[in-house]
């Protein structure tokens, strides 16, 4: 995994600067703080089987989210929960955070 510098504030910039830069800006949309991070030593090996099969269940989490953002029912009951919390800043990351880490001892998300 590639190390993150923390670097100085900047206003108002979401993402990098340009494609083919390596700094990166991120806004806490609860703060309105922004942060920016340099990319630095990005690693140049192929990635590991197990880093494969983490980026596959990464997959699978995403697509179950939009599936169920897309459901209104389960939309408006995940909405309700998310409004109860104050940990996450995004309905989408709120979901994530609710669906992540439930597999069984294939990689299948529980409840498929």
């Amino acid at each position: 995994m590639a190390e993150i510098k923390p670097m100085a504030l900047i206003e108002s910039m979401k993402k990098k600067v340009c494609e083919h830069s390596d700094v990166y800006f991120r806004t806490n949309k609860q703060t309105g703080k922004v942060t920016t991070g340099k990319l630095c030593n990005p690693s140049t090996k192929a990635p590991s089987a197990a880093q494969v099969a983490n980026k596959a269940r990464f997959a699978k989490v995403v697509a179950a989210v939009r599936t169920i953002l897309s459901d209104a029912t389960e939309k408006a009951q995940l909405q309700a929960e998310y409004q109860k919390q104050h940990k996450y800043g995004s309905l989408f990351g709120y979901a994530m955070a609710k669906l992540n880490g439930n597999y069984d001892a294939n990689g299948d998300l529980i409840g498929d």
